[in-house]
């Protein structure tokens, strides 16, 4: 059999010269935590490329107590070395269900990471004014609306917490399981700010797009309302590593939507899974789902300055 690694190059000679120049160069890197392998990715990401989506864990905080998942910890010190692998340099921290809607270690992780990151809070109707300005401060730019790990957050609070953010220029963001996208369509017809929906928006498999899920995100898409993480391979995939095959074809069918409102993320520590992906080999997934590199720039550079409010 051969090694992901192997698979990797092998893929990749079908991606011209440039790609099996860099295969030929691949280089190990120290191991990160909460991570499989130790090679870096093919890709060479560009300047300013942004992990748009990873949490950070520490048991000096206290978990909610409607928590389901309670990973260990997971510290900004380990996710540098996750930068440092795949060589991204600007990382978007969103507050993991664990916490709830405290989101004081999001706040001290935000400000660890410095200009860099940016962040996205966990809040309910309870939250003040002076503390959404807190959080602003501290980098948020967005608040997000779990519904599969749930407890923290609920649909009725979408549209009035929706219209404080956008005030501030922030979005909603959503994970949510296909079926529930699909059920909550006549609500994001409502929500005044900006959406962006988690993991490709679970479409599950064998069904992908044809799922109805994904014709709800893809009028957004091309309404100019909704953003699309491309992130979370694993989580609904049948076929499996090192491809993700099924999956892959999802993410194709959204950079060919709009490329224009796709964003990358890590999902790391990779909180829903036991057995812990290789993040090279996710990296490199974007070579086959958006083959040309002017369409990787705008995903991993272009993208993210103007959803989170980074520099040109």
């Amino acid at each position: 059999m051969h090694s992901e690694a192997q698979w990797r190059r092998r893929t990749l000679l079908g991606a011209g010269p440039a790609a099996v120049l860099l295969a030929s160069g691949a280089a190990r890197a120290e191991p990160v935590p909460w991570s499989a392998g130790s090679e870096q990715p093919v890709l060479i990401a560009p300047p300013n490329a942004t992990d748009c989506h990873h949490h950070i864990y520490d048991s000096r905080f206290k978990v909610a107590p409607t928590a389901t998942l309670r990973p260990g910890d997971a510290t900004v010190a380990d996710y540098r070395k996750l930068q440092a692998r795949i060589r991204t340099s600007r990382n978007i921290v969103v507050q993991p269900s664990t916490y709830g809607t405290d989101n004081a270690l999001l706040v001290e992780a935000l400000g660890q990471f410095g200009a860099q990151a940016r962040g996205v809070a966990v809040v309910d109707m309870s939250v003040t004014d002076a503390e959404l300005d807190r959080l602003h401060a501290a980098g948020v730019r967005g608040i997000r609306f779990n519904l599969v790990q749930a407890g923290a957050t609920t649909p009725a609070m979408v549209e009035p917490l929706a219209a404080r953010v956008h005030e501030r220029g922030w979005h909603v963001q959503f994970h949510l399981l296909a079926a529930q996208i699909a059920e909550m369509a006549p609500l994001f017809a409502r929500v005044p700010a900006p959406m962006v929906f988690d993991h490709m928006g679970r479409l599950p498999e064998p069904e992908g797009i044809r799922h109805p899920a994904f014709k709800v995100i893809a009028e957004l898409v091309q309404q100019d309302r909704a953003w699309v993480k491309l992130s979370g391979a694993y989580m609904d995939t049948k076929q499996g590593p090192p491809a993700y095959a099924d999956t892959s074809a999802v993410a194709k069918a959204y950079v060919n939507l709009a490329p224009e409102r796709m964003v990358w993320g890590s999902d790391w520590p990779h909180p829903t899974e036991k057995v812990k992906p290789d993040d090279a080999i996710l990296f490199d997934l974007l070579l086959g789902w958006a083959p040309a590199e002017a369409t990787r720039q705008r995903i991993l550079v272009e993208n993210p300055a103007k959803l989170y409010g980074f520099p040109g």
